[in-house]
């Protein structure tokens, strides 16, 4: 075989090998993105159900809390963030409803009646699940958030990240009230 056919060979080759190595990147970027959009949806379903339980729990409680009526309506009041809002506007609506989660629960505490109801222990038991669901959900959005990121950054798959305008993600961040840290009065 002449040596101008094996060279031809070899390029295509090679020429086959980055096509195929190209086609395989940009499809995994779009995995990728796929898989946080996904994890994402999972995000706004734990919210709309955490925004639902801060609604029946604020129902269940509303006779014994005037003082803290004012505040409360106004997280029950807020829109729940549309599916296509950025992270960052869901993590504002997570912390909102944090907040208001956080006043009914002190109310519980201070009303021993309340706190004796059924209705309210299982309210409280439930959102307790839907606080796991959401911590869940966020893990799993930031797992993949930080996968995709390092392929937008790490060499050679950035090359067709800049290439194809793939852009890094936010991350889903904690709450500022869960950042705190813990005061016990004893």
């Amino acid at each position: 075989m002449p040596t101008g056919q094996i060279i031809l060979i070899v390029v295509a080759i090679l020429l086959v090998i980055v096509i195929g190595w190209i086609i395989s990147t940009i499809n995994s970027f779009r995995t990728m993105l796929v898989k946080i959009d996904e994890s994402e949806s999972s995000i706004d379903v734990a919210l709309t159900k955490r925004f639902d339980m801060l609604t029946k729990m604020f129902q269940a409680t509303k006779g014994y809390m005037k003082h803290e009526q004012e505040t409360l309506q106004k997280v029950i009041a807020m829109r729940q963030p549309a599916h296509g809002a950025p992270i960052q506007e869901k993590q504002a609506f997570a912390n909102e409803i944090s907040r208001g989660l956080q006043a009914i629960s002190v109310v519980v505490e201070q009303y021993p009646d309340l706190k004796a109801s059924t209705n309210v222990n299982k309210l409280m038991d439930a959102t307790l699940e839907v606080e796991e669901n959401l911590q869940a959900s966020r893990r799993v959005y930031n797992s993949n958030v930080s996968y995709y990121n390092q392929k937008v950054v790490v060499f050679p798959s950035n090359v067709i990240a800049n290439w194809k305008k793939f852009t890094k993600r936010a991350f889903f961040e904690a709450e500022a009230v869960k950042r705190e840290d813990v005061k016990f009065d004893f």
